[in-house]
């Protein structure tokens, strides 16, 4: 953004997300800090704000797309077009693997006209351009080709904002390997913390939800919603805790038997679980 006058001999911006001065007596050299007669001048304490505006903004943006991603929702194109002029959209947007029409057609999003038309790399490395009403952010544990794509990415040296091809994954097992009537997982089972606190700590940094014993994950996955739970403790106990079985609930809050369990609620649920485990205390030897 530009330079606003404050102060006299001073002007003021934005500069990587921070209020910054510069001396207009000294051919508007940037200043390192800020100077003391600026502090509380009401011109910065509004960009301050504007500054504040701006990262819970960028937040949302991530938020909403990662929530597209996660469930693999349909979004118009002609919406991606009317928000792409704006920046903190396209950092979310950027890159991220798209599909179309046709689901066997991946490609890495570069661009999009205020028309709704996509401009997209394949695998093929070409530039293509994808004209679609609607389209999709898979998840990554819906792509077939997902190695060849982790592999293209690496090439191009591609950064998404959203996680999605670097994404852990957990593919789940045949049928005929689990129990008919099985409905929890314990292979994150045991998983010790100090407290039970600490645990919850861990869940809400990492974007989890924590209701009463369990920290939460709720996906929408091929058309249904399924919650996954992770038990990890009692509320208000101040003692060492655990982590306990996963399993994954309905929007109505029956169990879930883990045969019937789509593959993104359990990939996302097994990724909760793993990264709540890996918190765990290790004890040396």
């Amino acid at each position: 953004m530009g330079w606003l006058a404050a102060g006299e001999g001073y002007e003021i911006s934005l500069v990587d997300g921070k209020v910054a001065a510069r001396s207009v007596r000294t051919r508007g050299k940037q200043l390192k800090t800020l100077p003391k007669a600026l502090r509380e001048h009401p011109e910065v304490e509004r960009l301050r704000r504007f500054a504040e505006w701006l990262d819970r903004h960028a937040a949302a943006c991530v938020a909403q797309v990662d929530a597209w991603m996660v469930s693999s929702l349909p979004v118009p194109a002609g919406l991606l077009g009317r928000v792409w002029a704006d920046e903190a959209w396209q950092i979310a947007l950027r890159d991220l693997v798209v599909v179309g029409d046709d689901p066997d057609e991946p490609g890495f999003l570069r661009d999009v006209s205020e028309s709704g038309e996509l401009r997209v790399v394949n695998l093929d490395g070409e530039t293509v351009k994808l004209s679609a009403e609607t389209v999709t952010f898979p998840h990554p544990v819906l792509l077939p080709d997902l190695e060849d794509l982790r592999e293209f990415a690496a090439e191009l040296e591609l950064t998404q904002r959203v996680e999605q091809v670097y994404r852990a994954t957990w593919v789940k097992p045949a049928e005929a390997e689990l129990a008919p009537k099985a409905t929890a997982v314990q292979e994150f089972s045991g998983g010790r913390y100090a407290s039970r606190f600490r645990i919850a700590a861990r869940a809400e940094s990492l974007g989890y939800r924590v209701s009463g014993g369990y920290a939460t994950c709720r996906v929408r996955d091929g058309g249904r919603t399924a919650e996954a739970a992770m038990w990890i403790g009692e509320p208000y106990w101040d003692g060492q805790s655990e982590t306990g079985s996963l399993n994954w609930q309905d929007e109505n809050g029956r169990g879930i038997a883990l045969r019937e369990v789509g593959p993104v609620a359990w990939s996302e649920g097994m990724r909760m679980a793993a990264a709540l485990y890996a918190g765990r205390t290790v004890e040396n030897g």
